[in-house]
């Protein structure tokens, strides 16, 4: 028995799981060589549209927190959505993806609402992209999940060391949200 074979699944035999896979890193690569090309996504925590004169045709601006709120909210209502639909959340991996997953942008969106300050402008067509992405990637993580509820376990459980790197990264991350050396924190210009 091969290492990987005894920490990891086989992937689930899913057209839908197989084709987002597909799509997933197809979308990144030409995402990635568009950026060294210099095409580069007009989003950023730090990018502001407000100071682009002309950035083209039909582009439209939204704020930076409505744009951040729309990055997170749909991977957000995803997770938390998956624990109603009868069937799909039963065993204790799917409950702790799902969790980790609606935990992960409830923080998020949380940051957006009542942490980070914003000050800047988005481009609602970089929006779109991502937040297809950070939802997508979502939704299948929990189906593809959902598709092992009847393998056998690996044989070496690593649930609760995902769980504690989960927990560590979580916190860790929430708490340099308020390191005061950071420079939006500094009462300068917000994001």
């Amino acid at each position: 028995m091969s290492f990987f074979s005894s920490v990891l699944f086989p992937p689930p035999a899913s057209v839908f799981v197989s084709s987002m896979s597909v799509i997933s890193f197809a979308s990144l690569a030409i995402t990635g060589a568009s950026e060294i090309a210099g095409r580069h996504l007009r989003y950023s925590k730090f990018w502001d549209a407000t100071g682009v004169a002309s950035i083209g045709v039909g582009d439209i601006r939204i704020s930076s927190r409505v744009g951040m709120l729309m990055l997170y909210s749909p991977a957000m209502v995803a997770a938390l959505a998956s624990f109603f639909v009868p069937g799909l959340v039963v065993d204790l991996r799917a409950q702790l993806v799902a969790s980790a997953l609606a935990i992960h942008f409830a923080k998020r969106v949380l940051e957006v609402l009542f942490v980070h300050q914003y000050s800047g402008q988005m481009i609602l067509d970089s929006a779109i992209p991502i937040s297809l992405s950070y939802f997508s990637a979502t939704v299948t993580s929990i189906y593809a999940q959902h598709l092992t509820k009847n393998m056998l376990e690996p044989a070496m459980d690593l649930k609760y060391v995902g769980v504690l790197l989960f927990l560590v990264g979580i916190f860790g991350n929430f708490l340099s949200s308020f390191d005061p050396h950071k420079a939006e924190h500094k009462g300068g210009k917000g994001l």
